[in-house]
């Protein structure tokens, strides 16, 4: 059942209220978006279409959620479109191929393990409530935004979004192999950047 814009929405035991959305969800959704794509002004056109999207098909909103949960949701599937826009180009290209040079160069050719002069120093931060400060999630935004689009996509959607390795392959049109080079050569290269900028 769908009403005018300015009444709230009433669908079984939820309700939609949009005149109450920016205030209450507005910035969730923004920090939701900018955490996935390191772009303010791409978070704040996300947010936007994701209450025009909603407005649009509230009359789907069985109820089964918070409108939080719904309009995340929407929110998400918008930030998929911008990960699969931004890297078809790059997936064609082949620039994530396995490149057997680079990998040399962080480990030993006969064993695998990490070279002496590379391998992962203490950060200094194994307290969990360390892991929140505000000045290390800026550096590892920073870090973050360093990264390759496909990288940071297949990063986000795996490692903040929790998703299915299939479904990140699917929505982002990688192979298997690739996604898990992809994988490593992302976690090498934010260790790097974190243990250049916080140690």
């Amino acid at each position: 059942m769908q009403t005018e814009s300015n009444e709230a929405v009433t669908l079984k035991d939820r309700t939609l209220d949009p005149q109450s959305w920016v205030s209450k969800h507005a910035d969730y959704l923004f920090s939701y978006a900018l955490t996935r794509l390191n772009d303010e002004d791409m978070a704040r056109d996300l947010v936007q279409e994701t209450f025009l999207s909603a407005l649009e098909s509230a009359n789907k909103f069985e109820g089964r959620s918070t409108e939080r949960t719904w309009l995340t949701s929407i929110l998400k599937f918008k930030v998929i479109d911008v990960y699969r826009k931004n890297s078809a180009g790059f997936t064609k290209r082949g620039d994530h191929d396995v490149d057997k040079e680079e990998d040399r160069d962080f480990f030993d050719a006969h064993d695998g393990h990490w070279n002496d002069q590379h391998r992962p120093k203490e950060f200094g931060i194994e307290q969990p409530d360390l892991l929140e400060t505000k000045e290390f999630q800026k550096i590892l935004q920073l870090c973050m935004k360093k990264l390759p689009i496909l990288w940071l996509s297949v990063f986000t959607m795996k490692h903040m979004d929790e998703e299915a390795t299939e479904i990140i392959c699917r929505e982002l049109k990688v192979s298997a192999s690739n996604f898990w080079v992809i994988i490593h050569r992302t976690k090498v290269n934010l260790r790097s950047c974190l243990q250049k900028n916080w140690i």
